[in-house]
């Protein structure tokens, strides 16, 4: 018999990707609790590390170096990862609300999102200035301007930022390095860049001991940064002339700057005070000294969005970096049902700030010394904090001595007994129904509406049904994102072959779990059809439900066509153009994926176009008259192509530079992360040109790809006006890949070339 996987009986949820949750992954990783399913909420994938912020502006670390990957590290912890926004709580129903996902269910919650710059009470401020967090739009406004002044190295810059504290300070300091450095090496005078640091009080820094406030002074002046000090920014405004943001100041002082970064104090995220947990008057979470909240026992937090009650401590980095081993510690003892420990913060704390030019100031309490060695030492500490997160144990995870929940003591059972039971799978369908609009057809005379042994349809006059089905494990640990995958990978089939999607069955597997969760995933799943399918306009009419080792889904789905105006395989004719609507590389990413060595950023790519729906894309096509289509899955480009070709009596002339290729496909077929199916494609290579099979890109040919785009052969004629209808429906990528020719008279049915001939 099959040894069962660990029964699911509980949930922890992270809210927020923060350097404390980060240390918590890690941790949990090298112990994780069999029964307990981690599950992190996240809107970005790579967390910027604050500590290296300023330093990654002034160019000194590279995008990688300055973040933390969180979704290797959440592969790493055996932790399901939601890339979405929270918006709120429900906490007598324990769920949290997300901005596009349904709500998420917690048995254990901890919160660590971090703070935001509080610019609503300054007119102009949030439509005119840039905001120190959400740190990515940060970023790529700062990207931009980088981008502007390398282009037109001649034209004067103007910036502001506002705030005086260390952050801003050292924001100010980064800023000034980077464009300066810049402006030389294009043999421009660092007299075009003009940078202004406006701040409320009497001196900088207020939070660091005397001597450190006046050598920051000090270094700001000597830079030729212009320091506007009890200068209050009262208004934001825009110059219809010139275009640019005029700051205006208490003392009447206006500036016009081309870009503005507010770097104010901290504040709390607004959703926070609709939560009912309990809050400080600035609206932080209060904890005590165990990291729960004072109102839910359940609830933990941490980081900049958390205050504790009895040791209140600045916002910064250095105490969620503190935080994260007595959280991780406290969470496992609250799942187990054991005491708790409490934490106590330091009251003073090293603070090691940059002043460019390979310094920085080493302060704490009322000592500070400025030097080379304190830069060293800082990037030192910076450095071997990142590689916990790169570093990561490899097939050599420490098994956790803890008592893992109570768990069913049976053994699922096989056959009828593996099936989801009638009250988890009533309550997922109720739910779901509640929040979700089913799709509404007369086609329908028996389905979920009024469940019987099996759907009834009806099929329109004088068209036929079109059938397909697939059905596979999941490729990502979210399901309401997978199922919406899943999906467009199963309809995909219709689509090619120019049918419209007319009724959907669903076949699921969850894994192991106790009732409730079982309904929580269910709900999930459907709630992920349900959007699917609200863009196909097609009913979910029934389906099946079992439980197993992991989760699985697939849907049979039927469409309808008019006989006479059914796409094809066959078809293709010489000259014309063949079109391809969807960049590769799925099959070697997620590889990559799976052995956590794919970069987050790459695999929200890569999922971001497996999500976005084919039928647009066929409509397009049948209106330019395409000849044969296919959708491109499993065979890969080479293997479906090839069947085409076959089909059409004809050759291909494929043009490798022009397809599509998402980013890090190539990176991880370099290193040779290729699909498990990647060598049975392969077989497919006898009847492909081998003058390029050195090419980068050759070995995507042979990628089996999920939740494909389309492949089309058009009329040459039309092929232009088709790709351009493509772009304008949010087809980007879609391209001209080749052409078909005249059958071979080699066994070469696809002839390779790195430009079009």
């Amino acid at each position: 018999m099959m040894q069962a996987e660990p029964t699911i009986v509980m949930d922890v949820v992270l809210v927020g990707g923060g350097h404390t949750h980060a240390l918590v992954l890690r941790q949990w990783g090298m112990a994780p609790m069999p029964g307990v399913r981690l599950t992190l909420l996240t809107d970005l994938v790579d967390t910027p590390y604050s500590g290296m912020l300023p330093s990654y502006v002034a160019g000194r670390y590279s995008f990688d170096e300055a973040h933390i990957d969180l979704r290797p590290l959440t592969r790493f912890a055996q932790c399901r990862l939601v890339v979405d926004r929270a918006v709120g709580l429900d906490l007598a129903q324990q769920r949290v609300l997300c901005a596009n996902h349904p709500p998420l269910a917690y048995d254990v919650l901890s919160i660590d999102t971090g703070s935001t710059p509080a610019t609503l009470s300054v007119p102009g401020a949030a439509e005119y200035a840039i905001a120190a967090k959400p740190v990515p739009a940060l970023l790529r406004q700062w990207q931009q301007l980088v981008e502007n002044v390398a282009a037109n190295p001649q034209k004067p810059v103007s910036l502001a930022v506002v705030g005086g504290g260390i952050g801003g300070v050292e924001l100010a300091i980064g800023i000034h390095e980077r464009l300066v450095n810049l402006l030389d090496t294009l043999g421009q005078p660092a007299a075009n860049l003009a940078l202004h640091l406006f701040h409320r009080g009497e001196e900088l820094a207020p939070e660091r001991n005397r001597w450190t406030r006046r050598r920051l002074e000090r270094v700001l002046r000597d830079r030729g940064i212009h320091l506007h000090l009890s200068e209050a920014v009262k208004e934001i405004c825009l110059d219809e002339g010139s275009g640019q943001r005029v700051v205006r100041g208490s003392s009447g002082l206006a500036v016009k700057c081309d870009r503005v970064f507010w770097v104010t104090s901290a504040s709390a995220p607004a959703w926070l005070q609709e939560s009912g947990l309990s809050l400080t008057d600035e609206g932080f979470i209060q904890i005590g000294d165990t990291l729960q909240t004072l109102s839910h026992s359940n609830v933990f937090a941490a980081g900049d969005v958390a205050t504790m009650a009895r040791h209140p401590r600045p916002k910064a980095g250095v105490f969620a970096v503190r935080q994260g081993p007595p959280l991780a510690h406290n969470l496992r003892c609250f799942v187990q049902g054991q005491p708790l420990k409490p934490f106590r913060p330091q009251h003073q704390f090293l603070s090691l700030i940059e002043t460019g030019n390979g310094k920085a100031i080493a302060d704490r309490g009322p000592v500070a010394i400025e030097s080379p060695l304190a830069h060293r030492w800082k990037d030192h500490i910076d450095r071997k904090f990142m590689a916990r997160f790169r570093d990561l144990p490899v097939g050599g995870m420490a098994q956790a001595a803890v008592k893992t929940p109570a768990v069913p003591p049976s053994l699922p059972c096989a056959g009828c007994g593996s099936k989801v039971g009638s009250t988890a799978l009533a309550e997922a369908l109720r739910r779901v129904r509640q929040d979700f609009p089913e799709v509404d057809s007369e086609a329908v005379l028996i389905g979920l509406n009024a469940p019987d042994d099996a759907a009834v349809v009806t099929v329109p006059p004088g068209q036929v049904m079109v059938q397909t089905v697939d059905y596979f494990t999941a490729l990502i640990d979210d399901p309401f994102t997978f199922a919406q995958i899943c999906l467009k990978h199963c309809l995909g089939d219709l689509y090619a072959m120019g049918a419209q999607p007319h009724t959907v069955l669903a076949l699921v597997q969850v894994p192991y779990a106790t009732p409730a969760k079982q309904a929580e995933m269910l709900y999930q799943i459907l709630a992920g059809t349900f959007k699917g399918l609200l863009a196909a306009n097609a009913p979910l009419v029934g389906g099946h439900t079992v439980v197993g080792p992991q989760l699985a889904l697939g849907f049979a789905c039927n469409g309808v066509a008019s006989p006479n105006a059914l796409l094809r395989k066959g078809g293709m004719q010489p000259g014309d153009a063949l079109i391809l609507t969807q960049p590769l590389g799925t099959g070697t990413l997620f590889a990559a994926d799976m052995q956590g060595k794919a970069k987050g950023r790459w695999i929200e790519d890569a999922i971001a176009h497996m999500l976005t729906p084919n039928q647009a894309a066929a409509h397009i096509f049948r209106t330019h008259g395409a000849t044969a289509c296919t959708d491109v899955t499993g065979f890969g480009l080479a293997g479906h192509l090839l069947e085409m070709v076959r089909a059409s009596g004809v050759a291909a002339a494929l043009t490798l530079d022009a397809l599509p290729v998402l980013p890090g496909a190539i990176e991880t077929l370099k290193v040779g992360l290729f699909s498990s199916l990647h060598p049975q494609n392969l077989q497919a290579a006898d009847f492909v040109d081998h003058t390029w099979s050195d090419h980068p890109i050759y070995p995507l040919l042979f990628d089996p790809q999920t939740a494909g785009g389309l492949l089309a052969a058009v009329p040459n004629a039309a092929a232009n006006s088709c790709l351009a209808d493509l772009h304008r429906q949010g087809y980007k990528t879609a391209a001209v890949v080749g052409r078909v020719t005249p059958a071979a008279d080699t066994a070469h049915a696809l002839v390779l070339d790195l430009e079009e001939g």
